[in-house]
């Protein structure tokens, strides 16, 4: 990877990602930000995941993606859901940070277009590559 990395150009380029409206556009920007073995994991699943797995007595699982095909899917769902509507949009949060060489930490939140109100947002933890892509991306999501 560069010694310099413009995090705010790469976090600006990530949650376009989210919002690219263009199923194509979306397939190419993943092929562009991930590495072809990239993993996202959700760290904190939805609460009727951890309800249940509670109930059998397992251990609240995290919830993980690998690969360019399955990131696809992923982001396009994600879309389908919170973006297609109409009614909200990814926004950066925060500045992004430098957490360590190599590892960004992207605040982000999901906004009402009509008001600009955060109704819900979430942290990445992103492990770059040597070229700037992403090997791991660790989601935080907080709904409240």
């Amino acid at each position: 990877m560069s010694d310099h990395l413009d995090a705010r150009k790469w976090a600006d380029r990530y949650v376009a990602m989210w919002n690219e409206s263009d199923p194509a556009r979306r397939k190419a920007l993943i092929g562009e930000l991930w590495a072809d073995d990239a993993v996202q994991v959700l760290v904190d699943p939805p609460q009727e995941i951890r309800d249940a797995a509670r109930a059998l007595d397992f251990a609240v699982p995290t919830l993980e993606v690998r690969g360019h095909q399955a990131l696809v899917a992923r982001v396009n769902r994600a879309y389908e859901m919170f973006i297609e509507p109409g009614e909200h949009v990814f926004a950066l949060a925060a500045e992004p940070s430098v957490l360590l060489p190599g590892v960004l930490g992207v605040r982000w939140s999901m906004v009402e277009k009509s008001t600009g109100k955060a109704v819900a947002g979430g942290l990445d933890v992103l492990a770059l590559d040597a070229d700037g892509r992403i090997r791991s991306d660790h989601q935080y999501i907080d709904m409240s």
